[in-house]
Parts: structure tokens; C-alpha cells; sequence
């Protein structure tokens, strides 16, 4: 696994834990401002977490759109560790 697939999953998990630490409730300009990505790459990662269920949109009673982990992210985030774990372990990074 190169480190291009790590640095990846890393992403994943840092924007995923900001939703997270932000009471699983965040809106999509602070998102894109901590996840510290150019703009075009944050719309990459966004979209892939949108179609594959990680995140999910919502809209709060003004139409205001925010964004919050699905069970999916969650596991995500759960089982990141143990990933990173096991790459350590078996000296593969």
C-alpha cells in the first residue's frame, strides 16, 4: 500500500472526525475551511463520501444545508484505527 493510499484514508478520516467533533452536525464552508484541502480536491472527497453513504445532507428549518456522518462514517472511524494498527504492525507504511 503507497503512501498516496494512506494519505488518502487519512483524508477521509480527518474530515470524517471533524463532522464527528463538531457534534455530528457541521455546515459545508467551515467543512471545506478545517479540512485544510484546496477547494477542487475537497469536492473530490466530498462527493466520493456523499455517493458512498459516509455522509449525509440535511437541511435544518431555515433551508440551511449541513452535513452529518451516517453509520457507515462512523464504522469508518471506528475501524480507522484498527487499520492504522495493522499497517504499523505488519510494517507495511
Amino acid at each position: 500500500m503507497g503512501a498516496q493510499k494512506r494519505e488518502r484514508l487519512e483524508v477521509i478520516y480527518d474530515i470524517l472526525k471533524v463532522i464527528k467533533d463538531n457534534n455530528n452536525s457541521i455546515k459545508p464552508t467551515p467543512l471545506l475551511r478545517f479540512s485544510n484541502l484546496s477547494f477542487n480536491s475537497y469536492k473530490e472527497y466530498y462527493s466520493e463520501l456523499l455517493a458512498k453513504k459516509f455522509i449525509k445532507e440535511m437541511e435544518d428549518k431555515k433551508g440551511k444545508k449541513f452535513i452529518t456522518l451516517t453509520d457507515k462514517g462512523f464504522d469508518y472511524l471506528s475501524e480507522y484505527n484498527v487499520i492504522k494498527n495493522f499497517i504499523r504492525d505488519f510494517d507495511l507504511d
